[in-house]
């Protein structure tokens, strides 16, 4: 052990016999690990919340989505789905007609976001996990269509999936029509349906109904069109690869996205959360430490005669500068080492146990999600590192120029 962390550690355990050096030192030791632990476990969160939303993506987003460049149809042609089929990694393609209609059930209606897919959505198994009454089935036994009901659209219309009587009624303007007149019946294209299921995610999902795409397409008059292709990839491949793979093949006709793509804004705004967060807590560590600032600095002052005799031994500036260095870094890394392993404990109790509850259960989380990053872990490190040096390093300066002028 270098020598002047043999004389570090030798003030560091003595000057506890002395209350009051004593005291403030154990304060930024306390100070560290408290800020060392919130930046852990603030930082954790915030990576399982952008977790928790890749989940909540998933369970409803396809991994790639297609849409026209211009406008909101464009031509479906057999060509175009052998094309996709043949990209490497693609597993499903699924035809979707999307747009808002109205729907009324009963006495009761409200505009909706109307999703028509094809047979290959229930092969996809994506909305089983989300699903809290019912089942994924778009079309009976006996050939009855059957709608996919958000829990914001079951409760707005009061809607009971065993009522067999009363249908799900969908109604969309009449395409060609040049003016509309919402009191003509003649004015809205309308399709019964029979609720099947429901499924609960979250709010920007809850208007949403999914319906056969057959249905879809007669009550908006697409003749042949579609809105989007959702590529479903399969286990082992990467969905930003397949996507730039279809770009490169559609050209310049179709936007292609992928699935943190269609996501982009809210992903983004959760990095800028946790970049912010992450520096307000460095800065309520730097706070904390200053009280390694004080501690070596009354720690200079009572050592200033013990400074004056190493000079006498033959020490340099840059010795004592070393020594008391290495004092302000055993007290931070002290609190720091504290703090990493609380915030490590905390974050497991609550990945193992959900210790602390949303306040809400949904078919997806009912306990604050938490994932450890050990790059934000080192980071963490690194922070409290670099605050150590700034703050330790003016009282170390000012004792190795204090014990100079004494010895002169």
């Amino acid at each position: 052990m270098d020598i002047s962390y043999r004389i570090a550690v030798r003030y560091f355990f003595s000057r506890n016999k002395r209350s009051f050096i004593s005291l403030i030192a154990r304060i930024a030791m306390a100070g560290v690990a408290v800020g060392t632990m919130a930046m852990v476990v603030v930082l954790s969160v915030f990576n399982g919340m952008e977790d928790l939303n890749r989940k909540i993506f998933k369970t409803f987003d396809s991994d790639v989505r297609i849409v026209p460049a211009e406008g909101k149809r464009f031509k479906m042609t057999p060509a175009l789905i052998s094309e996709l089929k043949a990209v490497n990694g693609v597993k499903l393609v699924t035809k979707v007609i999307e747009d808002n209609a109205l729907a009324r059930y009963g006495n009761q209606q409200t505009i909706i976001r109307l999703k028509g897919v094809d047979s290959t959505f229930e092969q996809q198994k994506q909305l089983d996990a989300a699903m809290i009454e019912g089942s994924v089935r778009l079309v009976g036994d006996n050939g009855t269509p059957y709608a996919i009901i958000a829990e914001g659209i079951r409760n707005a219309l009061s809607i009971s999936l065993e009522d067999i009587f009363t249908p799900l009624e969908l109604l969309y303007p009449r395409t060609g029509s040049k003016r509309l007149n919402l009191t003509s019946p003649e004015a809205f294209n309308q399709l019964n349906l029979r609720p099947g299921g429901v499924f609960s995610i979250e709010s920007r999902y809850d208007d949403y109904i999914i319906a056969p795409l057959k249905q879809v397409e007669g009550l908006m008059g697409y003749n042949g069109e579609l809105s989007a292709l959702e590529v479903y990839t399969a286990p082992g491949f990467s969905e930003t690869d397949v996507s730039e793979e279809i770009g490169a093949k559609l050209g310049k006709a179709f936007v292609v996205k992928d699935r943190d793509s269609l996501n982009a804004d809210l992903l983004r705004a959760i990095k800028m959360e946790k970049l912010f967060v992450a520096v307000t807590l460095s800065l309520i560590i730097l706070v904390a430490a200053i009280n390694i600032f004080f501690s070596l600095s009354m720690l200079a002052i009572e050592k200033k005669n013990d400074v004056s005799m190493l000079y006498a031994m033959g020490a340099t500036q840059s010795l004592i500068r070393k020594i008391f260095l290495a004092e302000g870094a055993i007290v931070a890394f002290s609190g720091a080492i504290a703090g990493l392993l609380g915030g490590i404990v905390i974050c497991w109790l609550q990945m193992r146990y959900g210790l602390v509850s949303m306040g809400m259960t949904t078919s997806l989380v009912d306990a604050y999600p938490v994932k450890l990053i050990w790059e934000d872990i080192l980071y963490t490190g690194v922070i409290v590192v670099m605050i150590t040096m700034v703050v330790s390093y003016i009282p170390a300066r000012r004792a190795a120029e204090t014990g100079a002028l004494l010895r002169v």
